[in-house]
């Protein structure tokens, strides 16, 4: 997995701006979900080409934060990025920011019918579980999925984010987030990122002002306080 480097300057920063570590630190279960994002068979399996290799190291993980957040009363939420119908509608990214071969390796094989579509066969993905499709790197923006009406709609304002690239959809997803008020934590151990460096300075720059990280375990602590909070 990745190693985590939080300067001890930034954690001042966000002690003396929200008056802890970490802000989040009671996370009540009910309310919360955990996404994980994008651990599908085009990130995750060799020779895919968005293959991240971290991926694979982080899958234990994935599944034992999925586990404790359903054992305490959370959701869980898997998220899919599809190609579908996006060919005119982000047709900048498609068409300029990648060749023509990238491009139609891209749309073939993030297709909702391709094997790269689907979940990597080792994440203990739960029939209770939801499972969402989203057409843009984050699952928040407008137009990309009807993941904030399902949260919404399931009392839940509170999300652990997860999956891959952490700097890419996971930063995505996460920003825009909380920017439609939802609590946003990124977990770094069920994150994956092409490079530690990578990693590491889309976390510094999220904990310098958009919300929480915590590890996996910090955060089935934070959970558990919620739940000893909302039983008191």
């Amino acid at each position: 997995m990745h190693t985590l480097s939080i300067p001890t300057d930034l954690v001042e920063k966000v002690t003396a701006r929200a008056g802890r570590p970490h802000p989040f630190d009671v996370i009540v279960p009910s309310r919360t979900a955990l996404v994980i994002i994008d651990m599908q068979n085009y990130f995750m399996k060799p020779g895919f080409q968005g293959e991240v290799p971290m991926a694979r190291a982080i899958v234990p993980n994935v599944n034992r934060l999925a586990a404790a957040v359903r054992g305490l009363g959370g959701h869980v939420v898997w998220v899919k990025n599809a190609t579908n119908d996006t060919r005119e509608s982000w047709a900048v990214f498609h068409d300029w920011l990648q060749t023509a071969d990238r491009r139609d390796r891209c749309y073939a094989t993030m297709d909702t019918a391709h094997e790269g579509h689907a979940l990597w066969p080792e994440l203990d993905a739960r029939p209770e579980d939801a499972q969402i499709v989203k057409r843009r790197f984050s699952a928040f923006i407008q137009g990309s999925s009807d993941i904030e009406s399902y949260l919404r709609g399931r009392g839940i304002d509170t999300l652990l984010i997860g999956g891959t690239a952490t700097n890419v959809c996971c930063e995505s997803s996460a920003r825009d987030a909380m920017m439609l008020n939802f609590k946003v934590i990124m977990v770094p151990d069920v994150l994956a990122a092409y490079s530690d460096e990578d990693q590491n300075a889309t976390l510094r720059t999220f904990y310098s002002i958009f919300g929480d990280v915590q590890t996996a375990d910090e955060a089935i602590e934070s959970l558990k306080r919620g739940l000893d909070k909302a039983a008191a």
